[in-house]
């Protein structure tokens, strides 16, 4: 369950990050959602307790560091998404101003393993 609210103060229309989150927890291989605020800290989540920590902190500090590599190579530029596949786990992880949204997924979830 979603154990977290997004603040109000945002601006979001909550009725709509509900559809959002909603959505993307059907599709499959779906194993969890964090939104992160930008301090790191999550503010939204289907993940257990530690889980959420673990993934807000590490995937916070990786989007930060691949936004500077992007903005470094050029100026102009910014990050719009990361994605991370590894055997196990695929982590997509799509930056904004005021939060991050982070989705893992078993990429092997249509193989029926």
């Amino acid at each position: 369950s979603l154990t977290k609210r997004l603040p109000r103060r945002l601006g979001f229309d909550m009725s709509e990050v509900e559809e959002t989150l909603n959505r993307i927890k059907t599709h499959r291989g779906v194993v969890g959602i964090v939104i992160v605020n930008g301090d790191g800290a999550p503010i939204r989540t289907t993940l257990h307790k530690n889980q959420t920590e673990q993934y807000a902190e590490l995937v916070s500090q990786l989007a930060a560091k691949a936004r500077s590599v992007v903005r470094d190579l050029d100026p102009m530029n910014d990050l719009t998404f990361l994605r991370i596949r590894s055997k196990k786990h695929e982590i997509m992880v799509a930056p904004d101003r005021e939060y991050i949204l982070i989705v893992i997924q078993d990429p092997n979830a249509d193989q029926g393993t």
